[in-house]
């Protein structure tokens, strides 16, 4: 499986981004299920492990918060390698909004 990487540095620390994250994985997972499905997630310290299906791809990985980034790994399927970009900016875009 293809790989996914992408990372949003913040100025936050490390709790508080946690914080704010924490907020938006449960608002995003409202927000976006329509285009959702197969939703898992699940907190373990500063990190976010999930799991997800939307329009028919199964993506899953991480989100891993450090004392001055966000970093997010995961794998996609080959047919979504068309969308890892966009993929990675809209991750990259939502997290900036968060933080900053």
């Amino acid at each position: 499986m293809p790989a996914l990487k992408t990372e949003v540095a913040h100025r936050l620390g490390k709790d508080e981004a946690v914080q704010k994250l924490q907020g938006f994985v449960d608002s995003a997972s409202e927000r976006f299920r329509s285009q959702v499905s197969e939703f898992e997630g699940e907190w373990v310290d500063a990190t976010f492990r999930f799991k997800l299906k939307t329009y028919g791809f199964k993506i899953s990985g991480e989100m891993i918060v450090d004392e001055s980034s966000v970093r997010l790994e995961g794998t996609i399927p080959f047919a979504a390698v068309p969308f890892k970009g966009k993929i990675e900016k809209s991750f990259a875009a939502e997290v900036e909004k968060i933080l900053t």
